[in-house]
């Protein structure tokens, strides 16, 4: 598995079945990007355009998203932005990094959508495992709406 450093894109109404490594496809019909990780491991990434998830820049040469892609669901579990037909590479994120930046995504839906039925947030992050003397470590959940009120 070879990590990549650059892409070529494409413009298509239709995601292609098959995609070709090194190749990202914007579909500006269906607010959809794909392609395939860049670490090499095959996977497909889809990474759709919204207020709420991804935005694209277009310079007129080069593609760039927004934020960084974080592929947590798969066993590679890369990490890396992609700007300016480049990757750029990031750093892995702990269990409760993702976790908190998955609570941070439904909650910035829930926001943008003004109540629009999402995702109960409540047990949506299990506590984290007893730490010590038998003491648990506060829910990312507790951390997280601590920190945004």
């Amino acid at each position: 598995m070879k990590r990549r450093t650059s892409l070529t894109h494409e413009f298509v109404e239709y995601i292609p079945n098959d995609l070709a490594d090194g190749k990202i496809y914007v579909s500006i019909p269906f607010a959809t990007v794909a392609h395939k990780c860049c670490c090499g491991c095959g996977n497909e990434v889809i990474t759709p355009l919204s207020p709420t998830d991804w935005k694209l820049i277009f310079d007129g040469q080069s593609i760039s998203l927004d934020p960084s892609i974080g592929n947590w669901s798969f066993a590679c579990q890369s990490h890396y932005w992609i700007q300016q037909n480049r990757v750029k590479w990031a750093r892995g994120w702990s269990r409760e990094e993702i976790g908190a930046g998955r609570i941070h995504d439904a909650l910035a839906k829930q926001r943008y959508f003004h109540g629009a039925k999402t995702p109960a947030l409540h047990g949506a992050v299990p506590e984290v495992e007893p730490m010590g003397e038998g003491k648990r470590k506060e829910s990312l959940l507790r951390k997280l709406k601590r920190w945004l009120s």
